[in-house]
């Protein structure tokens, strides 16, 4: 998934959302789709951790100069 629009934290979390309440909603689990929405909810939870991660190293150097 070679996205090179900037998500933001906000639009993973619930574009995340919306694919669990599809997964959790779906009466019957479509195989060809299942695929597709996992790998991208694997690409959003990435995209969390790293802007996660890039927030912690910036809080942390904010108190470091407190």
């Amino acid at each position: 998934m070679g996205e090179t629009i900037k998500i933001s934290y906000s639009e993973a979390v619930a574009e995340l959302n919306t694919i669990l309440q599809e997964l959790e909603n779906s009466d019957q689990v479509n195989m060809d789709t299942i695929g597709s929405s996992v790998k991208r909810a694997a690409f959003l939870m990435e995209i969390c951790r790293k802007q996660l991660h890039e927030m912690e190293e910036e809080l942390r150097k904010i108190v470091e100069n407190l």
